[in-house]
């Protein structure tokens, strides 16, 4: 059988925004190597390489803004979880927005993950944290893939840019990458953060007081309407928008998103973040996300957080997806440079405005 050529629009988009998009988001909602094989410090190397060293800052999803609010659960998530979180109560929330990317700087107008990143608080102290983005599924299923990526679309230092050869190597035995990077192209993409839904990606076990077990994955589905932005005026809009449009939004009032665990059926796959799971699929809504107030990083609570998916209550436990395990020794790396650097003022600190209209 012949091999399918990779499109030439493809290819352009593994020259550019593909590298930013695999390279930043595999930090955020991806887990990495064993240490016997590829180190923390490697990764936090290699991310460094893909959008160069910015200090004081987040080696991924380096723009961002600080959220606060709170988790109103509704007494559902009982019947899959012991987490506290799921009781009828209201946990306080700190949280953060960013776009895909090592640059603090960069344009909110580019075709790369748009996050959300949260850490629920347990009246008994314990933490849900999580990291998630806005498509249902990864670009790599495996910590190799993405290792084979980076050395793929690794910048040729006489053009800047990857070589096209390279590239078309890796999509050819990797068709789960073209396959997202396709999804990403024709899928429409919201006007903001507000009307944005934000996935989990990767499978977890809930555990009941019975210690029966079921694999999950979760989202959080905005009140907000969802509205479409025409992608050929990205690059046209001002370079904070997203955050500017956020920041206003809460200045008028609260935004919410429901909390919705899907669970899974035998035979969909947990060790995959690639295979998006059938829409049938049973779902329970667990509760609401309320986001009340933001802050500039400077000002917040967020800037020292790493939100690694694998700080979880007791009734939360990582599935067999070989992305999660060794993630936390990157985040640590990550936060042990950047705590040590004297960074320049975040994107929207610069902004007297965005500082100004926040609530």
């Amino acid at each position: 059988m012949t091999r399918p050529t990779f499109p030439v629009a493809l290819r352009l988009l593994g020259i550019g925004a593909v590298l930013l998009v695999l390279s930043a988001a595999f930090a955020v909602a991806a887990g990495w190597l064993p240490p016997h094989r590829l180190g923390p410090d490697t990764i936090v190397d290699a991310l460094e390489a893909h959008d160069g060293r910015h200090p004081g800052f987040r080696r991924a999803h380096a723009k961002g803004l600080c959220i606060q609010g709170s988790f109103l659960g509704n007494g559902n998530g009982a019947l899959l979880s012991k987490a506290g979180i799921f009781a009828r109560t209201d946990s306080p929330v700190i949280g953060r927005f960013s776009t895909g990317g090592g640059q603090p700087y960069a344009p909110d107008g580019r075709l790369a993950f748009r996050s959300l990143a949260l850490s629920l608080i347990q009246a008994n102290g314990e933490q849900w944290r999580m990291a998630l983005d806005d498509t249902p599924m990864f670009p790599v299923a495996t910590p190799q893939a993405f290792v084979d990526f980076q050395r793929a679309t690794a910048p040729d230092p006489k053009t800047g840019k990857p070589d096209p050869a390279r590239v078309d190597g890796y999509m050819a035995a990797h068709p789960e990458t073209r396959a997202f990077l396709r999804w990403q192209q024709e899928s429409p993409l919201s006007t903001s953060f507000a009307n944005d839904t934000y996935y989990s990606i990767n499978a977890f076990r809930f555990i009941d007081d019975t210690g029966k077990t079921w694999m999950v994955r979760w989202s959080f589905e905005p009140e907000t309407p969802f509205e479409a932005i025409d992608k050929a005026t990205l690059g046209a809009r001002p370079a904070n928008f997203l955050f500017d449009d956020v920041i206003a939004r809460l200045a008028g009032s609260p935004l919410r998103w429901r909390l919705i665990v899907t669970i899974a059926e035998p035979g969909d796959a947990t060790d995959d973040a690639t295979k998006v799971w059938p829409a049938e699929r049973r779902r329970i809504d667990v509760g609401t996300l309320v986001i009340d107030r933001a802050l500039v990083e400077e000002d917040g609570a967020c800037r020292n957080i790493t939100f690694d998916p694998l700080i979880l209550p007791a009734g939360i436990a990582p599935s067999d997806d070989p992305l999660l395990p060794a993630r936390s020794g990157v985040y640590a790396s990550s936060l042990a440079r950047r705590g040590g650097e004297h960074g320049q003022p975040s994107a929207l600190a610069k902004d007297p405005q965005a500082r100004r209209a926040q609530p």
